[in-house]
């Protein structure tokens, strides 16, 4: 368990950061990758605080010939793919150019890495490809539609993926968490003020106000974090975690509700 070399993605904050920490709590052998030197500090030092050692390494999840690279070099038993970045924007606002990059982001460069990975697993017997998903790959929701085609993507993609090589001792993993104490309002601001007065700026606000009432019940990402280590522990982890009470509460419910309901308690809530 301890000689088990694990690769984090977006590893200098938020459920990245946390990751990277808890396994490296664990005994691991933990290498982050971040964008740029300066974005390292923060790994640095939250390993320095909790008394244990990461290493880092650059990485651009989209530059598929560095990603590529950088597997072959670490040569990871446990990848953990987390980077990316949110959007909260109306379908119709979003153009080719930011819906390509979002999904480049999210869901090919995942596949991409775990891809390069999976050779290498299967040569030492067996290996963990964990994919950090989230409660909007499992439901929908108003202005998100581009995050969650990529969520609702990754997840399918996964469950391919996790048929294909089970047979090589291979688990691919999808932890799906609910809205946890991250940057989700820093997202928030920044598309509201880059669509501002195209039609849904009270939708906007709607928005913002929902999830301020909302902080109280927003988790900590150390709870995904041991999630994560929890799975790689795991000689027959789950298909799937939900992480959070609201992930599992949503989760629950999301079935029963017609959709006709459904769509119109979201018009209501973001006044649409």
């Amino acid at each position: 368990m301890s000689d088990r070399t694990c690769l984090v993605t977006g590893a200098n904050s938020g459920l990245g950061l946390a990751t990277a920490i808890e396994l490296a709590k664990r005994g691991h052998r933990v290498v982050g990758t971040v964008r740029s030197e300066e974005k390292a500090t923060p790994l640095h030092d939250a390993a320095a605080e909790a008394g244990v050692e990461v290493e880092h390494r650059l990485l651009d999840v989209v530059d598929a010939e560095r990603g590529a690279e950088l597997i072959d070099e670490i040569r990871p038993d446990a990848l953990v793919n987390n980077a990316g970045y949110g959007m909260s924007a109306p379908v119709e606002l979003v153009d080719d150019a930011d819906a390509s990059a979002l999904i480049d982001t999210m869901l090919l460069a995942p596949v991409r890495l775990a891809r390069a990975a999976i050779p290498h697993q299967r040569e030492r017997g067996g290996g963990h490809v964990v994919m950090i998903s989230s409660i909007l790959g499992r439901i929908t929701m108003p202005m998100t539609g581009w995050y969650q085609a990529a969520k609702h993507g990754l997840e399918a993609v996964s469950d391919a993926l996790r048929q294909e090589v089970a047979g090589d001792g291979i688990h691919v993993v999808l932890v799906e968490p609910g809205f946890f104490r991250t940057s989700i309002f820093d997202d928030l601001d920044r598309d509201a003020v880059r669509y501002r007065g195209q039609g849904y700026d009270s939708a906007f606000a709607r928005a913002r106000q929902t999830l301020e009432r909302s902080t109280w019940a927003m988790g900590d990402p150390a709870s995904v974090a041991k999630t994560v280590a929890k799975a790689i522990g795991s000689s027959r982890p789950r298909a799937r975690y939900l992480v959070g009470p609201d992930a599992m509460a949503m989760d629950a419910v999301n079935p029963w509700v017609p959709t006709a309901v459904r769509d119109r308690l979201a018009r209501f809530g973001y006044g649409l």
